[in-house]
């Protein structure tokens, strides 16, 4: 799921799905540099992870979310997409990547 958080509650809205579905870990893209180095946008995807998992209780996973977009931004692009769809879409499937990335690594 992708929340814009400047228009929504974005830890009251995961935290109603996370009861609703039983969810017992959230997984949060982790913003890195090139060279690996967190910086201020990492800081902020852990301060809103402990915000989470305070008025959750799931825990909270990180993953880095380096080249996601670069790659959503190319299959949605190889896929034909317009310009004004891929805008709307690019967010929602570079989190759908990142998470694969998640689970594969889990297994």
């Amino acid at each position: 799921m992708v929340l814009d958080r400047r228009q929504v509650d974005a830890v009251a809205e995961i935290a109603q799905l996370c009861a609703e579905y039983e969810v017992e870990t959230v997984v949060i893209g982790l913003p890195k540099s090139l060279s690996g180095e967190e910086g201020p946008s990492a800081a902020m995807a852990r301060e809103l992870g402990a915000a989470i998992g305070e008025a959750t209780g799931c825990e909270i996973t990180f993953f880095d979310e380096r080249f996601t977009t670069v790659q959503a931004e190319s299959a949605l692009l190889e896929g034909g997409m317009r310009r004004r769809q891929r805008r709307e879409t690019v967010d929602k499937v570079a989190a759908a990547m990142m998470l694969q990335g998640f689970l594969d690594s889990q297994s």
